[in-house]
C-alpha cells in the first residue's frame, strides 16, 4: 500500500499523510474522520506534464464525475509546498492526482507524484 497515515508529536496533534504513488485512482476516506488540512506538498518532478492534485469532502469519489472541492496544478517537473495557516476544514477526505484540472479527466500521471499533507 502506497498510503501511509502517522501521528505526529505537535501542539495541535497533527497526522502526516503520504501517498507515494497519487494517481487518477481515489484515495477514498483517508483520515476516516473530520479534521482540517494544514500543509499539502506534491511531487511531481518524475513528469513532464502538469498534474492536478484535487481534494474531495466526501467519502466516495467517482475521478472524472465528482466535482473536487480544492484542484491544485503543479508545473511539470516542479516540486510544491502549499501552507495553509488558517487550514482547508473537511468531513470526509479523499483525493486523487490526474492530468487535467477540474471534474473532467480520468488519466493519471505517467510517473509517480508523491502527496505529503499535514492534517489533525
Amino acid at each position: 500500500m502506497t498510503l501511509s497515515i502517522s501521528t505526529q508529536v505537535s501542539p495541535i496533534g497533527t497526522k502526516l499523510i503520504v501517498d507515494t504513488s497519487a494517481n487518477a485512482t481515489a484515495k477514498n476516506s483517508v483520515t476516516g474522520s473530520a479534521g482540517t488540512i494544514y500543509m499539502i506538498d506534491v511531487d511531481n518532478e518524475l513528469n513532464t506534464s502538469a498534474s492536478y492534485f484535487k481534494i474531495y469532502d466526501t467519502a466516495t469519489v467517482t475521478v472524472g464525475t465528482t466535482v473536487p472541492d480544492y484542484v491544485f496544478k503543479i508545473p511539470s517537473s516542479q516540486r510544491r509546498c502549499i501552507a495553509i495557516p488558517e487550514g482547508l476544514d473537511f468531513t470526509n477526505l479523499s483525493c486523487a492526482c490526474t492530468t487535467t484540472g477540474g471534474t473532467a479527466g480520468t488519466t493519471g500521471p505517467t510517473n509517480a507524484v508523491t502527496v505529503r499533507m499535514v492534517t489533525t
